[in-house]
């Protein structure tokens, strides 16, 4: 069965109703192949089912952010960064772009210098991958990340705009913006996804580079540095169940993370997808930035308007804003908004299981989950949605998930508990009945994982127990 493109971010008013798909055209650019081998390699981060099997529904998270990942690779004209925090700068510009902004009209000149990974071997061909990375990109510069994928037939994906990002959107910025359009007629992208087109008719994706290109004014010294860029590639089943899991570490565990309901913001700064009903990503990353003890200052909220409630997430609207999706749920945008404040990462991945995020809670790091569901598949939340973000901020005594539900009608009722076993096939499935009886789509365990720059050793060995290193 063709799979569909994946769900957006976008809480709906009414019951669930199947997420519209754009048609895709032909996308001339191409790219070498990663590798002429679609042979899959062992991974020693690849999940195992039940007794050592083989994963049913693999997985596969790849970062690069040591100095070592950054010394690696290919450079024309970046340079790897040592410190504590180690990342990519632009060293000498090695090529120019003329760029017309399709968001302003404006055309200017750039230069730039690129890094291009090494190759990464998925462990098991996949059909999706989602790129995400953290940055700091002063203004007046910007950075664009592609994919450069081969797949098991051993043929070249073309060259895959996978985001052009900006942390700022002042007078001297592109905005960012994912790009629409892009397919081979294999796979294509849907906003910040690469998919497989028919999963069963074509080949999977065997392996991949990420190709980094750093941009700034002519003349300028300024450059944007790259801490983290990464890539999940995954190959879930279509599924419409999932099997439960058993409550684990995280049993009554719950986090102290802040509290905020995006529709209290309802009708403020339409030009960011329609105002607050729809700011479900950036109000659940606000509240997690929160937790971490993060968050703009008085200076950066100065803009907002001062009768407004909690303008922490108004920042967080605007500044995770696709320019091009005409929203704020780009799963990467927030990932990399998140990692704008000091000392903070933010990953876009899969994950298997409650007992995944159990990991992490107990380890004291909070998830932001994607899901969609019918108001009756979901015990106390009192809506449906074709695609919402909540985080997940703890367990009850009986494993039930504590959830920061943003759709919520003010900040004290954002607190909700979520019957397990509901809440787990709501956010793993891939398939769905909608309200008028068809299918539609699901996230297959979409997450947003924030946390530290350095991590202690616990975090660092709860991620790693879920991939992400």
């Amino acid at each position: 069965m063709t799979r569909p493109a994946p769900r957006r971010a976008v809480l709906t008013a009414a019951l669930a109703a199947a997420a519209a798909t754009a048609t895709a055209s032909a996308q001339s650019a191409s790219a070498a192949p990663a590798t002429t081998s679609g042979a899959a390699v062992p991974d020693a981060a690849r999940h195992q089912g039940g007794g050592g099997t083989p994963d049913a529904a693999p997985v596969d998270y790849h970062g690069w952010t040591s100095l070592p990942d950054w010394l690696f690779g290919a450079h024309h004209g970046t340079l790897p960064l040592p410190g504590r925090r180690p990342g990519v700068v632009i060293g000498r510009a090695t090529g120019t772009l003329d760029y017309t902004d399709p968001h302003t009209g404006t055309t200017a000149t750039w230069e730039s210098a690129t890094w291009t990974s090494p190759v990464r071997r998925v462990p098991h061909p996949a059909s999706e991958l989602i790129a995400s990375w953290n940055a700091h990109t002063p203004a007046g510069t910007w950075i664009q990340i592609e994919l450069l994928g081969t797949y098991t037939d051993g043929t070249a994906t073309p060259a895959y705009v996978m985001g052009r990002w900006t942390a700022g959107d002042g007078p001297e910025d592109i905005r960012r913006t994912s790009v629409d359009d892009q397919t081979d007629g294999k796979s294509s992208i849907w906003t910040d996804t690469f998919s497989i087109d028919d999963t069963t008719a074509g080949p999977l994706l065997a392996s991949y580079r990420l190709r980094l290109t750093l941009f700034r004014k002519p003349g300028s010294h300024a450059t944007p540095t790259v801490w983290r860029l990464g890539a999940m590639a995954s190959n879930i089943p279509d599924r419409f169940t999932v099997p439960a899991s058993v409550p684990g570490v995280a049993k009554g565990v719950e986090l102290p993370v802040p509290r905020y309901s995006q529709n209290i913001h309802k009708g403020e700064y339409p030009e960011y997808d329609n105002g607050g009903e729809a700011w479900c990503s950036p109000t659940s990353s606000t509240m997690v930035i929160e937790y971490w003890g993060r968050g703009p200052t008085a200076a950066d909220l100065a803009w907002v308007n001062p009768a407004y409630a909690d303008p922490q997430v108004d920042q967080g609207a605007r500044y995770t804003y696709d320019y091009q999706y005409e929203g704020c749920g780009n799963w990467p945008f927030n990932a990399a908004y998140a990692a704008t404040y000091k000392d903070l990462q933010g990953v876009i991945t899969r994950l298997h299981s409650l007992d995944d995020i159990e990991r992490l809670i107990k380890a004291g790091i909070p998830v932001i989950t994607s899901q969609s569901f019918l108001a009756t598949e979901l015990d106390g939340a009192g809506y449906g949605t074709s695609g919402h973000l909540m985080c997940v901020a703890g367990f009850t005594a009986d494993g039930d998930v504590v959830a920061n539900d943003p759709a919520s009608s003010s900040d004290d009722a954002v607190r909700n508990i979520y019957k397990r076993a509901q809440f787990e096939t709501i956010w793993l499935r891939t398939k769905r009945i909608n309200a008028t009886g068809g299918v539609s789509g699901g996230t297959g365990g979409v997450a947003y994982v924030y946390f530290p720059a350095q991590p202690s050793p616990g975090q660092r060995r709860a991620l790693a127990a879920v991939g992400i290193v």
